[in-house]
Order: C-alpha cells, then sequence, then structure tokens
C-alpha cells in the first residue's frame, strides 16, 4: 500500500479503477492543494467569504470529477464542456479571480489525472507568485467612473468642463440618465485623474455646480469580491 502511494505522487495511474489508498491520498492532496491557493490568494486582496472557501474547495470537486471518469473518453468531454460553467458568475471576475480560479483548475485536473505531486507543486509555485506581485506590484490606476447628480433644468453639456479639464487627463460623458420620476439627471463620466490625491478637491468644486445633489467616484472596473 505504501509503495503506491509513493509511486502515485509522482506517476499518474492508468486503469480505470482507483484503488481506496489513491483515492484518499488524491482526495487529501487536493484539499491541500485548494487550502495553499485560497490563503496565498487572500495576501492583499480583498476576499469575501464565499470566494475564498469556494477556491479552497474547487481543486477537490473537480479532482473527484475527474477519478470518476477516469478512462470514459465520452464522458471526460462531458465534463471538459461543464468547465465552462465557470462563466455562472452574474457579473465579470477581476483578473486575479480569474487566474485563481485557473490555478486551481489546473491543480485540479492534475491530482484527479494522478499527478498528486505536480498538482501541489502547481499551486504553491503560482500562489507565491501571486503573493509576491501583489506585495511589488502597485495599484496606480487613475482611472475612474464619476456619476454627478443634476437638477432637470440645469444644462449639463459644459457646466462641468472646466473642472474636469483641470482634474483629469481626459474625460467622456458615457451616460445621461433620468431619476426621481424625471426631476433629476445622473450624469456618467468616464476619466482619468492627473493625481490620486485631487479627488476630494475635485468632488468640492463639482458639488459647488450642481447643487450639492449626489456625487459618487469609483474605479472604473468590472470586479466583485465574491462568487
Amino acid at each position: 500500500m505504501l509503495d503506491n502511494i509513493i509511486d502515485s505522487l509522482f506517476n499518474p495511474y492508468n486503469t480505470t479503477t482507483i484503488s481506496v489508498d489513491i483515492f484518499i491520498v488524491c482526495l487529501i492532496s487536493s484539499l491541500i492543494s485548494g487550502l495553499i491557493i485560497s490563503l496565498c490568494y487572500r495576501y492583499k486582496n480583498n476576499s469575501s467569504k464565499s470566494f475564498t472557501i469556494s477556491i479552497g474547495l474547487l481543486p477537490t470537486i473537480i479532482a473527484i470529477i475527474i477519478m470518476t471518469v477516469n478512462g470514459n473518453i465520452g464522458t471526460s468531454v462531458a465534463v471538459a464542456g461543464s468547465f465552462s460553467l465557470i462563466r455562472f458568475r452574474s457579473s465579470p471576475a477581476s483578473g486575479i479571480q480569474l487566474t485563481t480560479i485557473f490555478i486551481t483548475l489546473a491543480s485540479g485536473l492534475l491530482i484527479g489525472s494522478g499527478y498528486i505531486f505536480y498538482g501541489l507543486f502547481v499551486s504553491l509555485v503560482l500562489s507565491m507568485i501571486i503573493m509576491l506581485y501583489n506585495g511589488i506590484v502597485k495599484d496606480k490606476s487613475h482611472n475612474k467612473t464619476l456619476q454627478i447628480t443634476i437638477s432637470e433644468n440645469m444644462n449639463y453639456n459644459e457646466v462641468f468642463d472646466s473642472v474636469l479639464k483641470q482634474y483629469t487627463n481626459h474625460y467622456q460623458l458615457v451616460q445621461v440618465k433620468t431619476s426621481n420620476m424625471g426631476s433629476l439627471f445622473r450624469l456618467t463620466y468616464n476619466l482619468s485623474l492627473k493625481n490620486l490625491k485631487d479627488q476630494k478637491e475635485m468632488i468640492d468644486q463639482l458639488r459647488c455646480r450642481n447643487g450639492n445633489l449626489e456625487i459618487s467616484l469609483f474605479d472604473q472596473q468590472n470586479e466583485i469580491t465574491s462568487l
């Protein structure tokens, strides 16, 4: 039994029948892999509890599926297609989230195929690389989305141009939407700030022009923090 376990760490099984000891080793290894990936992902990343748990269990789920369909070509093709269910998310994921999900997929596939050592190695090395990038790469994105609420009788075409030209490298009005039964307009701009430290000063000047109505400024990106 011990010889089989040690051999399975480096060599894939080639039979369609999986012994209990091999199954247990793969199960434990995939859980360890998921734990490594989920803990490393949380380093300097905003992560919800549900996403962390999902990442931790995903390698195990994939490994179990791969072990179940091992040797059955037709079922393997069907399962491969089911991996497209990664798009079940209601909102698009951020780049780091997608990368983490693909790492869990790769690790689960390797472990489920019998390459246990390589699956653990991949999850450990790639997770550490993600931590390294998070530690040395600073987010210097100046791209923001600005939403300004104005009254219906205000001409929005040029009223904010002088302020936006002062604090942004470029800006673009991308949406005009009515609200509050048509008594208000909500303007949405995509812009790039010259200096992130000037956000409050810019908002204060905009408030003077829109009658102190609601103003929102947030990162121009498509990210969510939950799965």
